[in-house]
């Protein structure tokens, strides 16, 4: 069996401060930005897009901030593929331990209608302004935007361009969330195979989640030689959001024998950077959401919270503290049994006979029929009544 420590190892490209900050409504405060980005260091994310810097003067400042304070992580800013935006994102992440300047045109059909640039005058552009943001950093990501909808012979050709002129990582997006696992696996391989010079960069995968893939394409894209996935916490993002970093580290983690790659993310410390970032993104998380919805660990069947209670392992395939939660959360309803009701008011210093278990839980059943959720207060007050 392959110990985890000599597993390949998946980089971790954190953008809730750049992508995930361009939902509609989900702007953070400069010290906001500060915040989420020691939480995410903290953690163990291995590259923090922390913003634009060409984008305003508070974004500037924030990504520079973030630069200096900076611990561990890679600090990367976003520039298009001109000079001036590629020196101010220098002048921005050049603070940094460690930077990383990330460019980026797109290449679709679609997209290179937008400056009217033919196929060569594009090739030209790209190898100007990598080469430009090579000459200042050592560390260079170039994005083909909207790549899984760029015709192949053109994607083989100006990802070579890019690698020529020094990029060292080439980031695959799928702009619009258009792709597909399989589709998002042969695109990766398919240019480790075509472009010479692939084995010695590494390649990314940023996915959006527009038909709910973003997670099963980012995995099958690892699964292909991708070795760096982008995504946000909670899958915070333009339009139906991002990749979500939580859904992919505890994918490798709890598959792996499936998914045999390891990541240095410290997955006790997710459910605390999720609630911040839901509260000052403004953007709550669904109570359904994997990893960290509300009822992720919540379970109501009686059938369920009987298991739950003789064996987690029946209903649950992590432990609530893999994520930093501190136990499972039984929710007493309509669908609760006596198994469970015995025990939650076990948990609040109530010890019943058999005899009075049939008696409160029939009240309990009149009570939970009104109510969606019957809470701690409720239930003392029936054993106050009895």
């Amino acid at each position: 069996m392959t110990t985890t420590s000599a597993q390949p190892r998946v980089l971790i490209f954190d953008t809730t401060l750049r992508d995930g900050e361009q939902s509609p409504g989900a702007t953070m405060t400069h010290s906001e930005k500060l915040e989420i980005a020691a939480l995410l260091d903290e953690m163990g994310v291995d590259v923090i897009e922390a913003g634009f810097p060409i984008a305003s003067d508070g974004d500037f400042e924030a990504v520079s901030a973030v630069s200096k304070q900076t611990q561990n992580a890679t600090i990367c800013g976003l520039a298009r593929a001109n000079f001036k935006d590629i020196d101010r994102c220098w002048e921005a992440v050049k603070h940094a331990r460690s930077p990383r300047i990330h460019t980026f045109i797109g290449t679709s059909p679609l997209h290179r209608a937008i400056p009217n640039l033919t196929m060569d005058e594009m090739a030209e552009r790209i190898a100007q302004t990598v080469t430009h943001a090579r000459n200042l950093c050592d560390n260079v990501q170039w994005s083909p935007m909207d790549a899984t909808r760029t015709e192949h012979d053109y994607l083989c050709r100006v990802v070579e361009i890019a690698i020529k002129a020094g990029a060292t990582t080439i980031n695959i997006p799928d702009t619009v969330g258009y792709t597909a696992p399989t589709e998002s696996a042969e695109l990766i391989s398919m240019l480790l195979n075509r472009v010479p010079g692939a084995d010695d960069i590494v390649f990314a995968t940023h996915c959006h989640n527009d038909l709910g893939m973003a997670t099963a394409n980012a995995l099958a894209a690892v699964a292909a030689g991708a070795r760096q996935i982008e995504c946000t916490i909670n899958g915070l993002g333009e339009r139906a959001g991002n990749t979500a970093l939580e859904e992919v580290v505890m994918a490798m983690k709890v598959r792996n024998d499936i998914l045999p790659y390891q990541t240095l993310i410290d997955s006790t410390k997710i459910m605390n950077i999720s609630r911040k970032v839901a509260s000052v993104s403004g953007f709550p998380v669904q109570f359904n959401k994997a990893i960290v919805g509300k009822n992720a660990f919540a379970h109501e069947s009686g059938i369920h919270q009987d298991g739950m209670l003789k064996n987690a392992e029946t209903f649950e395939i992590m432990r609530p503290s893999d994520i930093g939660l501190a136990e499972t959360s039984l929710v007493m309803g309509k669908h609760s049994g006596r198994a469970a009701l015995r025990a939650k008011l076990a948990d609040l210093g109530y010890e019943l006979a058999d005899n009075q278990l049939v008696d409160v839980f029939v009240r309990f059943k009149t009570l939970a029929d009104r109510k969606k959720e019957v809470y701690d207060d409720d239930l003392i007050a029936l054993m106050q009544d009895t």
